[in-house]
């Protein structure tokens, strides 16, 4: 993926919430009205009141300071070696245009930042780094959430859509000082966090697995309306996977190739670990939607044996009937044997109607006997197993 330099504001697609019954529709939305000027800030309408979160460290101390007005925050960079101030809630305009103020952000950035429904990328600007990603939300399947860092020389800004994050594990890192990371710059914290972003989709794919196994498993032993239904819906998250990993791995592949001076050789040995973690993820999510996609092929191949299954019994049946079918046209026909003695002279004779049931059992229970034979009938392949065990010699101790 290519580093822009000026991004531009564009149409862009997102895929629709599932309400009642399950749809895998998309539809085109745009944050502000068309013809706006670029970089209009317009929040979402669920969006929530902003909290914001400081933490300021460096190799010997950690600091978690109350945060205050933007000057305050901007005054509050240089403390300490790196600080790392996250906001989670866009519903404040006018503090995120205070902070964009504050830390000299592009009016397009913010707009990047309101507009929730980014693709994940990478883009310069003048003293700083722009990034977006997303972070699956936790407790709703497959729904994502747009996470937005600006990577400054000694501080890291994040902007998420709600309190809530994957970012726990990192802040205990820093806390109690495990690896190496209240000894690494901001650059390094911006990789922790893109790591622990991809690392989330873990968690949501193991499901998936799941689902996929029992879905299999349901499929061949009884296929169903409601199993191919829910493969759908699994084929559907699946893509939603798609669509947030595959531009994810693009984003990390240009901070690799990006020469620039914020990120350092060291983390860049650490971002092609984050690389190969994101390549993992998409071959995973590949082979989950060709195994879905086969699951459909084996539920119309089952559908179809059965129907197969179901047409042989009738056919059988109806076979069997013909003759009988025949014997008792040829019995019912009304010829007289009086008139001569060739008339059906059975007809006067004592046991002429079991003769006819008689024979009547006798061609459909031969008929049976010869479909049971000929392997139409019950289990063949257990039949031709045990042929084959009758025929293979047993071994002389």
């Amino acid at each position: 993926m290519r580093l822009h330099f000026l991004p531009s504001q564009a149409t862009t697609v997102t895929e629709t919430a599932p309400t009642g019954p399950r749809k895998s529709g998309y539809r085109m939305t745009r944050a502000a009205p068309p013809g706006s000027p670029p970089g209009t800030l317009v929040a979402h309408p669920e969006a929530v009141a902003p909290k914001i979160d400081v933490i300021r460290y460096g190799p010997d101390q950690l600091d978690e300071p109350t945060a205050g007005p933007a000057d305050e925050l901007r005054a509050g960079i240089g403390a300490l070696p790196v600080t790392w101030i996250n906001v989670s809630g866009h519903g404040d305009l006018d503090l995120l245009r205070s902070i964009g103020k504050a830390f000299g952000l592009h009016r397009l950035s913010l707009a990047d930042v309101v507009n929730i429904h980014q693709r994940p990328k990478a883009e310069i600007y003048e003293g700083y780094l722009f990034i977006v990603t997303r972070m699956p939300r936790g407790g709703n399947g497959t729904e994502t959430e747009q996470i937005t860092m600006v990577l400054g020389e000694n501080f890291v800004l994040t902007f998420q859509e709600r309190a809530g994050d994957c970012f726990e594990p990192v802040r205990k890192r820093l806390r109690r000082k495990r690896g190496r990371i209240r000894d690494a710059g901001a650059d390094y914290l911006a990789y922790a966090l893109l790591d622990a972003v991809i690392d989330g989709f873990y968690p949501v794919l193991e499901e998936c697995g799941e689902r996929l196994a029992t879905l299999e498993d349901e499929i061949i032993a009884a296929p169903s309306r409601g199993a191919i239904t829910d493969v759908h819906h699994l084929k559907h998250d699946l893509l939603m996977l798609r669509r947030a990993i595959w531009p994810q791995r693009e984003m990390i592949n240009s901070l690799l190739r990006d020469e620039g001076e914020l990120i350092s050789e060291t983390t860049r040995i650490y971002l092609r670990d984050c690389y190969d973690h994101a390549v993992q993820l998409m071959d995973v999510v590949e082979t989950y939607r060709e195994i879905a996609s086969a699951l459909v092929d084996v539920y119309l191949s089952s559908i179809s044996a059965r129907l197969n299954e179901v047409m042989k019994v009738l056919t059988i049946i109806a076979t069997i009937f013909i003759p009988l079918s025949f014997i008792a046209s040829v019995y019912g026909m009304n010829f007289d044997p009086k008139a001569s003695p060739w008339n059906m002279p059975e007809l006067g004779w004592r046991y002429g109607y079991p003769f006819a049931l008689f024979l009547m059992v006798a061609v459909a229970g031969g008929l049976l006997y010869y479909f049971r034979r000929r392997g139409w009938l019950g289990n063949s392949r257990a039949r031709a197993r045990r042929r084959r065990n009758r025929r293979t010699p047993m071994a002389r101790p």
